[in-house]
């Protein structure tokens, strides 16, 4: 049924970071042209946005409430599934799954918030105008994924 591990909801997970990283990708494209202009720019910072997801302080404590989540979430759909039958039952289980994708986004939305406050923290204080995903610049740009773990870690 909703059987998610922790390997799927971290890529999952990830998924959510590569489009946010693809939308900070097009806001670069359309403040600077392309993005080889962009990287060669000295006031261009980038970041392994995934690691730095994996490694926020909060991601355990996440996993854990959505593997709660979903344990719930399946043991309500085993109990009032029993007398379903199988097209009431397939309706039933895309309503659980939208309920613990809500969950998903409920519970992610402050890590990326955080995440998105501290790459701007560091991109301030060492002067960078744009920070991009590192896995969309060829050359250049200050790498300051290691910055923004930090300055999440003092939170």
């Amino acid at each position: 049924m909703i059987k998610l591990e922790k390997k799927q909801v971290k890529i999952v997970s990830i998924l959510i970071a590569v489009i946010f990283i693809g939308s900070v990708v097009a806001l670069a494209l359309t403040q600077t042209g392309n993005i080889a202009s962009a990287a060669s720019s000295s006031n261009v910072g980038v970041v392994e946005y995934e690691r730095i997801l994996m490694q926020h302080p909060d991601m355990q404590s996440l996993d854990d409430q959505l593997k709660t989540t979903v344990d719930e979430i399946k043991k309500e759909f085993d109990e009032k599934s029993a007398g379903m039958n199988d097209q009431e039952k397939a309706d039933y289980y895309r309503q659980c799954q939208e309920r613990i994708f809500q969950k998903r986004e409920e519970l992610l939305d402050p890590v990326v918030k955080s995440i998105e406050a501290a790459i701007k923290s560091v991109a301030d204080k060492k002067g960078l105008s744009v920070v991009l995903a590192k896995a969309a610049v060829i050359y250049g740009g200050q790498d300051i994924t290691n910055d923004v773990i930090a300055q999440l870690g003092k939170k």
